[in-house]
């Protein structure tokens, strides 16, 4: 019995974009575009939704006169557009009022339940944007995993920091983040 080939079709960001646009999707569809795959967010728990605001108070001290989006599509390629928790991105709002930012300083992703979707998806797909550094803010562990120094689509330095520790930005060496700032 012979058996018919079948491959999935992926989306280009350009026809998921559509798809936005024409109400495909139900309002407030919780769903990222991932190398032209469209993958279902799971729902935020409290200990999400805390670590979220306390890690964007702690990037605007940090960052004061930069753009931080929050839960916002980026660019990154053309099969993939994904919503990092937060992205401190170059420019101000209005910049992006056409278009998308296509790259971040750095990006921050809380995770829970989504842990072993940001390590295997989504923190490949940033080094392979060449986003200098993306964080993992470890809900469960209350650990902050911190990758930097992207090549040839990996970076090539990861460090976990602990509760005690403390984290300085690349963009910003000059300050500290106490890692207990970003935890409920």
């Amino acid at each position: 019995m012979a058996v018919a080939s079948s491959d999935a079709h992926r989306l280009s960001r350009e026809e998921y974009e559509r798809l936005v646009s024409a109400g495909f999707f139900p309002p407030g569809a919780r769903i990222e575009l991932i190398e032209g795959v469209l993958y279902d967010m799971p729902p935020q728990d409290s200990p999400h939704v805390t670590g979220l605001h306390l890690a964007l108070a702690a990037l605007r001290t940090v960052f004061p006169t930069s753009y931080i989006r929050i839960q916002s599509p980026l660019a990154v390629d053309d099969s993939s557009e994904p919503e990092p928790d937060l992205a401190v991105v170059p420019g101000s709002i209005r910049d992006y009022q056409d278009d998308h930012p296509t790259t971040a300083l750095l990006v921050v992703e809380i995770a829970d339940s989504s842990l072993s979707h940001d390590r295997q998806r989504k923190i490949p797909l940033y080094a392979r944007a060449g986003i200098p550094e993306a964080w993992i803010l470890n809900t469960r562990r209350k650990e902050l995993e911190v990758y930097r120094n992207p090549v040839d689509g990996e970076y090539r330095s990861r460090t976990l920091l602990r509760i005690s520790d403390s984290v300085s930005p690349l963009d910003r060496p000059d300050i500290a983040i106490p890692v207990a700032d970003l935890f409920p």
